[in-house]
């Protein structure tokens, strides 16, 4: 792959005239271009994955546009190509669209219309570029990087104390709005532990009774209660040696946060129906969306308990406020559904990328990943999120308007920054603003260009 996504143009005319003039066109336009004036001289620029779309005659001396057309999709079936035809070849050019052909403009042409159709030509081959960078890097990527996937400052830190308290055997408080990956992040805790080879047991206290709550935690003996036909192991005893995962903590009851805070004071438990102290071994991941001292403050959650399994944190930031990620996420998320239903994995068009990064993500990563699985079914048009739910409209956002402005601008920023692999002038000329004005904004939020050098990051 090449060093970074400015997209060259490859001219192939052989007539000298409306070779210069078309060149003189495109270049005035911004691109950058190089002419040849026949196949067999340009053939030679055209390998897997290189950032260039070609303008190229039907008509050519030697080697025709059609016929090269079928060598360039062997190489690269994904390459741009848009051919130049004479009035009395359209059918041949119509023939070419249906070979795969990205376009085909007719002489003589207006060459506001050659630029238009170049210009989303180059458009197209960006993104394509950019999702097979963001494929490579998911490819290879490992271990924990591999799971809690993203480039922020934000999930770099979480990957950090992750691996730092995986290593160890303390109980973890997880904190997070819905969708942000609490029950990723506690399985990763597990699964990069020394618990990795026992049993990870979640369990979901919002949906856990009062009336069934101890037996689901502690089990109970056949015929302690009326329906207690044969003997439950409980969640404790189940997750001996590994992992309990105790989710939406803070929707416990209160009676049963007792006998939890029992349990894990003594390490033991007891059946339902039986006086037998059964001593268990396993470690407490906790996760809330809600902050526990402030609830404990508001006697809505035992402090006693709080202070008892609050002995790390980890905090999971909303999606919203690490929207460099977004691109990396969905791609991964693309891929795994177009794996899933057996589809080929589209390629978001720079509108819909941007309606990614505007849009607010109340439901986090989860709503993001049900977008992902929505788009590779052909279920959504270009819009691909609600209008209601923009960046501008929701709550949770910075507060004012300057700081939302600046959230918003350092994501795309970022975006365009990681897209040109640091390139600041690609960068630049892709935001169509001066390079100098964009060196002044990545100084002023605190970037660092040189981080989106590497095409495997």
């Amino acid at each position: 792959m090449s060093d970074n996504f400015s997209i060259k143009v490859l001219l192939v005319e052989d007539d000298e005239d409306v070779r210069l003039s078309t060149a003189q066109a495109l270049t005035l336009a911004g691109f950058e271009v190089e002419s040849f004036a026949s196949v067999e001289r340009a053939r030679a620029q055209v390998s897997f994955g290189v950032p260039i779309v070609i303008v190229c005659d039907v008509r050519l001396p030697g080697m025709s546009g059609a016929e090269w057309l079928p060598e360039i999709r062997t190489i690269d079936a994904e390459l741009p190509v848009i051919l130049v035809t004479g009035h009395g070849h359209i059918a041949m050019a119509v023939q070419a669209m249906r070979e795969g052909a990205y376009d085909f403009i007719e002489k003589p042409f207006a060459s506001e219309r050659l630029v238009a159709i170049v210009r989303h030509a180059v458009e197209r081959r960006q993104l394509t570029l950019q999702v097979r960078m963001l494929r490579d890097a998911l490819e290879n990527w490992h271990g924990i990087q591999a799971v809690l996937i993203g480039r922020s400052a934000q999930m770099q830190q979480v990957r950090r104390t992750v691996k730092t308290l995986a290593e160890t055997s303390a109980d973890v408080l997880i904190y997070g709005e819905t969708g942000t990956g609490k029950e990723l992040v506690a399985r990763c805790l597990h699964d990069h532990g020394e618990r990795r080879q026992k049993n990870f047991v979640p369990l979901n206290c919002g949906g856990l009774p009062e009336s069934l709550a101890e037996s689901e935690l502690f089990g109970h003996e056949a015929g302690a209660f009326t329906s207690a036909n044969r003997l439950r192991v409980g969640k404790f005893e189940y997750a001996h040696g590994g992992t309990l995962f105790l989710d939406e903590i803070e929707s416990m009851p209160m009676a049963v946060q007792i006998k939890l805070l029992r349990a894990l004071q003594e390490r033991c438990i007891e059946r339902i129906g039986s006086n037998k102290a059964i001593p268990f071994d396993c470690r407490i991941v906790a996760a809330s969306k809600d902050d526990l001292k402030l609830l404990s403050d508001q006697q809505k959650f035992r402090a006693d308990l709080y202070y008892r399994i609050g002995v790390a944190f980890i905090e999971l930031p909303p999606l919203r406020e690490r929207r460099e990620d977004i691109p990396l996420l969905f791609e991964h998320f693309v891929l795994l559904a177009a794996s899933r239903y057996e589809r080929a994995a589209p390629v978001l068009s720079s509108a819909q990328l941007a309606d990614l990064m505007a849009y607010a993500w109340p439901g986090n990563v989860r709503e993001l990943r049900n977008v992902a699985d929505r788009f590779v079914l052909g279920l959504l048009g270009e819009r691909l999120t609600q209008a209601r739910g923009t960046f501008d409209t929701l709550p949770g956002l910075p507060h004012g308007l300057p700081q939302q402005v600046e959230s918003f601008e350092r994501a795309v920023i970022i975006e365009a920054l990681r897209r040109h692999q640091g390139d600041q002038q690609a960068a630049a000329t892709a935001l169509a603003i001066p390079r100098q004005t964009l060196h002044d904004k990545v100084r002023k939020l605190g970037i660092v260009a040189t981080e989106f050098k590497s095409a495997k990051q």
